[in-house]
C-alpha cells in the first residue's frame, strides 16, 4: 500500500511538471528593447506594426517591452542585470560598453546595414515663439542672458552630441582646440540645470518654463513644435550641425540565453523595411530608405552636419579626450 501511495505522488509530480513544461512552451514569447529617452513614441508605432508583421508570416505570438531613458543610463542598466534583447540606442559608444561587457558580439555593426543604424537625427534648437532672443546660430547661445537647456553629456546621448555638435561648429570657425574649449565653456556656463535625459530635458524647458532655447534632436523639436507645442515654439537651424546617427543591436548574451535571437533580429530588420522606414519618417527621423526620404523632403530641410568620425576623429578619441574622467569636459563643464 506504502509502495502504491509513493508511485501515485511519484506519478502526480511528474503529471504537475508536464503541465508546467507545457504551459511554458506555449506562453507568449516576449522581448525587451532598451532604448534611449525620446524614442518612446516611435517604438510605440513600430511594436504593434512588427507584431502584426511577425505573425502574419505564421510565427508565434510576441509581446514587446519598452525600457527608456538617459541613453548611458539606459547601457549601465543592462551592464548591471537588465535583461535586454535589443538595445536601440543614439550613439555608438553606448553599444561599444556592451562589448567591452561581453553582452555584445564586436561585428555588431556589420550585422545589419548602415552600420547597424536605421536612421539618423541632428541637433537643433527650439526656441520661444517669435524667437524673442533672435537666436539663430551657435554664437547666440553664448551671450550673455540667453539660458540654454540641454541634457547632461554624461549620463545622455541627446546630450553629448549637443556638446560634441557645439565644439565641432568652434572646430570649424576658430581653427583651434583652445578656442573651442573657451566657447563650449562658455555655452554651458549658461545652462542653468542639467536634466539625466533628453525627456527631461524637454519637460524642463516645456512645462517648467525654464530657458530660452532647448538643443534637442530634430524630431524632438518637430514632435513639440507641431503636436505638443502648437503655437508655443519655433525651429531654428544652426549654420552647422552633428549627424546623428541611432545604432540599434540584439545583445548577444541575452538573446542566446532566452532562445530569443530570430525574434529579436526581425524585429530589428523590420526597422530596414519600407513599413518601418515610413513610421520613422512619419516620427520625424531621417530615414534611410532614398524613397522614403524623399516622399518626406518637406519634413527634412537640407542641414549642413558633420560626422563625429571626419570631423573630430571617431568616437574612441571623442570618448577619452572629451567624457572620460577628467576628460574636457569634466574641466570645462562640471568645474565651471
Amino acid at each position: 500500500m506504502a509502495a502504491q501511495k509513493i508511485r501515485y505522488i511519484v506519478s502526480v509530480a511528474f503529471a504537475v511538471l508536464a503541465v508546467g513544461a507545457s504551459t511554458g512552451a506555449s506562453a507568449q514569447t516576449s522581448i525587451l528593447n532598451v532604448s534611449y529617452d525620446v524614442s518612446r513614441e516611435l517604438y510605440k508605432d513600430i511594436n504593434p506594426a512588427f507584431v502584426a508583421n511577425w505573425q502574419a508570416k505564421g510565427n508565434p505570438a510576441v509581446t514587446i517591452n519598452q525600457s527608456h531613458g538617459g541613453s548611458s543610463k539606459q547601457v549601465g542598466a543592462v551592464i548591471a542585470g537588465l535583461e535586454a534583447d535589443v538595445v536601440t540606442m543614439n550613439q555608438v559608444p553606448d553599444i561599444q560598453k556592451l562589448v567591452q561587457s561581453g553582452l555584445v558580439k564586436a561585428d555588431w555593426e556589420k550585422r545589419l546595414p548602415n552600420d547597424a543604424a536605421p536612421y539618423t537625427t541632428t541637433s537643433v534648437f527650439l526656441v520661444r515663439k517669435g524667437n524673442p532672443k533672435n537666436i539663430k546660430d551657435w554664437p547666440d547661445l553664448v551671450r550673455q542672458g540667453v539660458e540654454v537647456i540641454v541634457p547632461n553629456p554624461k549620463t545622455s546621448g541627446n546630450g553629448r552630441y549637443t556638446y560634441l555638435a557645439a565644439w565641432g561648429f568652434a572646430i570649424k570657425n576658430y581653427k583651434s582646440e583652445d578656442s573651442a574649449k573657451e566657447f563650449v565653456k562658455a555655452l554651458f556656463k549658461n545652462v542653468p540645470v542639467l536634466d539625466g535625459g533628453g525627456r527631461g530635458a524637454t519637460t524642463t524647458f516645456t512645462q517648467r518654463n525654464v530657458g530660452d532655447v532647448l538643443v534637442t534632436f530634430e524630431n524632438e523639436a518637430i514632435l513639440l513644435d507641431k503636436e505638443v507645442g502648437g503655437d508655443q515654439f519655433d525651429i531654428v537651424y544652426p549654420s552647422l550641425s552633428i549627424d546623428a546617427p541611432a545604432p540599434v543591436t540584439v545583445v548577444d548574451k541575452v538573446v542566446d540565453k532566452k532562445g530569443t535571437r530570430k525574434v529579436a533580429t526581425a524585429y530589428l530588420e523590420y526597422l530596414w523595411t519600407p513599413e518601418g522606414q515610413e513610421i520613422i519618417a512619419k516620427h520625424y527621423l531621417r530615414p534611410r530608405n532614398a524613397a522614403v526620404l524623399k516622399k518626406y523632403a518637406k519634413t527634412f530641410p537640407k542641414v549642413n552636419t558633420f560626422s563625429v568620425e571626419k570631423l573630430l576623429g571617431g568616437w574612441e578619441k571623442v570618448q577619452k579626450e572629451q567624457f572620460a574622467d577628467g576628460g574636457i569636459y569634466d574641466q570645462i563643464v562640471v568645474k565651471k
